[in-house]
């Protein structure tokens, strides 16, 4: 079905959620170390839709997953997956860089072009995903710095190897129903936390005014020092930006690297750091 892209952001992106029948479904279990159980996966379908070059991707529903504009596959579509970089104002070197939920492969793709010293990771549970994003999303072949992983996140990010190695962590975790990150945890957190090195900044998808996105702050900021919230865009996608150490921004200095970023790779980076100020700001009058 080809549904105009207009349309499948607005109805991808709403805030109330998917409608009343999806808020009436019974969350599923976690799985992983934290919990000592095992999922048994049922995935949905996944699924394509194309408009004005761009190329969705849908796991059986409008819900949109990611997109690619076919004719320049290496550049991030979606506004909010390019608010997803946005520890690249911190961090202009990364040696390591994590993706849990693959999607198109947008920011995997990106972090593999754009940072060639760095080794880069996907973490993805569904093998469906995986294949597409191979045959229709142009995702580069591994290679020694590229590695594609078929496995839980959870399991992934509690793996006690994982502690201190990550730089750049960005989690965007959503099934079918895209009622909010699958992972939501303090303990998942924490664990996300544990993960990054020692001046390490995680970047999460959120939804807005969402009930799940209260719910995902709170448990962020139970494990991390500093968490800060980027303006909302698509009518309901919000990125949150976590701190293992806090950090009190430079602006000026940010504001430089941010027209580096966009010299460098055309990303709205500016925008990045006036949504950073703004927070600072709100926060500030709330003290």
């Amino acid at each position: 079905m080809l549904i105009k892209r207009k349309s499948i952001e607005a109805q991808a992106n709403t805030k109330a959620g998917p409608g009343p029948s999806a808020a009436k479904e019974k969350s599923k279990p976690k799985t992983g170390a934290s919990t000592g159980t095992t999922r048994k996966p049922k995935f949905a379908p996944v699924t394509l839709s194309e408009q004005d070059g761009v190329r969705f991707l849908h796991f059986g529903t409008e819900w949109v997953q990611g997109a690619m504009r076919i004719r320049k596959p290496d550049w991030i579509e979606l506004e909010y997956a390019q608010q997803m970089m946005s520890w690249m104002l911190f961090n202009d070197q990364p040696a390591s860089i994590v993706q849990l939920g693959l999607g198109t492969g947008a920011l995997t793709k990106f972090g593999y072009r754009q940072f060639p010293q760095a080794q880069v990771t996907a973490v993805e549970l569904n093998p469906s995903v995986i294949a597409i994003c191979n045959s229709m999303f142009k995702l580069p072949p591994e290679d020694a710095r590229l590695n594609i992983l078929e496995m839980d996140a959870n399991d992934f990010i509690h793996d006690p190897k994982r502690i201190s190695t990550i730089d750049a962590l960005q989690v965007d975790l959503y099934d079918a129903t895209a009622r909010g990150p699958v992972l939501d945890t303090p303990e998942f957190y924490a664990a996300c936390r544990d993960s990054l090195s020692e001046h390490g900044v995680m970047t999460v998808n959120l939804f807005g005014d969402h009930p799940s996105y209260a719910k995902n702050l709170k448990a962020m900021r139970y494990a991390f020092d500093q968490v800060i919230s980027l303006p909302e865009v698509h009518d309901g996608n919000v990125v949150a930006i976590a701190f293992k150490n806090a950090v009190a921004p430079d602006f000026p200095a940010l504001y430089e690297r941010a027209a580096a970023i966009t010299a460098a790779t055309k990303l709205p980076a500016k925008s990045w750091v006036n949504g950073i100020k703004s927070n600072f700001q709100d926060e500030s009058k709330k003290k």
